[in-house]
């Protein structure tokens, strides 16, 4: 049967399986979503389906309210997670969520990954933020739907925009990432992930390594996004 949200299905189901191919995920672990602002909706990955098993038909189609429009499988435990982000931040079009190693660990320590190198620096000029663990009023309330006013709440006390940084780690929990696609959002899961290891290799290596310079961050994160940008590698 041909559905309006093909497309929209497809999409979702291609940025899903992005996500095991990165290997940002193990078993059922993660979930990407993909919106459809016009017509108030996401797709989402339908919750325990093994990514070897899933199929673009078994995306689920919500709406902000979380509610069910299209699809007999139970959404992700996530989703709500993506529907308050997607209410309140207008300008994302995709949303990943994973468990990936490294990410997860800087998540556990409850630390921001500090941008030691130019990598970092040619995504973001900034630390990757760390939200505080969840209180245990939110904790024992509406679980998911609070995840993402703690993500909201940490960009606030730290003054970003997210349309400028599009990850955050929730302390002990994992990482989100997103962007103006859901292919965006899993990029940035995966360029996350690689930023997450090679801090850690650095603080193993010297564990007073500097922060990179201004003048360097500045450089590389405008050659590749800036007015005059000409990095492309």
């Amino acid at each position: 049967m041909s559905s309006k949200y093909t497309a929209l299905k497809q999409e979702c189901y291609e940025a899903n399986m992005q996500l095991n191919a990165l290997n940002l995920v193990v078993y059922t672990f993660g979930n990407v979503s993909a919106v459809d602002r016009e017509n108030g909706v996401f797709a989402i990955k339908p919750s325990g389906v093994p990514y070897e098993d899933l199929k673009p038909e078994d995306i689920v189609i919500v709406d902000f309210n979380n509610n069910i429009i299209e699809g007999t499988k139970r959404p992700s435990s996530d989703t709500k997670t993506h529907a308050y982000l997607y209410k309140n931040w207008l300008n994302i079009g995709g949303i990943a969520h994973t468990h990936a190693t490294y990410s997860v660990a800087w998540a556990q320590s409850q630390r921001d990954i500090p941008i030691f190198g130019t990598t970092h620096a040619d995504h973001l000029t900034v630390d990757v933020p760390c939200a505080a663990p969840m209180s245990d009023i939110l904790i024992e309330g509406n679980y998911e739907h609070n995840t993402g006013i703690q993500i909201l709440n940490c960009f606030k006390e730290k003054n970003l925009l997210y349309e400028e940084v599009e990850m955050i780690l929730i302390g002990n929990h994992g990482p989100f990432t997103w962007g103006s696609t859901a292919a965006k959002a899993v990029y940035n899961s995966k360029v996350l992930e690689v930023v997450a290891e090679m801090a850690f290799l650095t603080l193993s290596i010297n564990p007073n390594a500097p922060r990179l310079k201004d003048s360097l961050i500045k450089k590389h994160f405008e050659r590749k996004h800036g007015k005059d940008s000409y990095y492309g590698q």
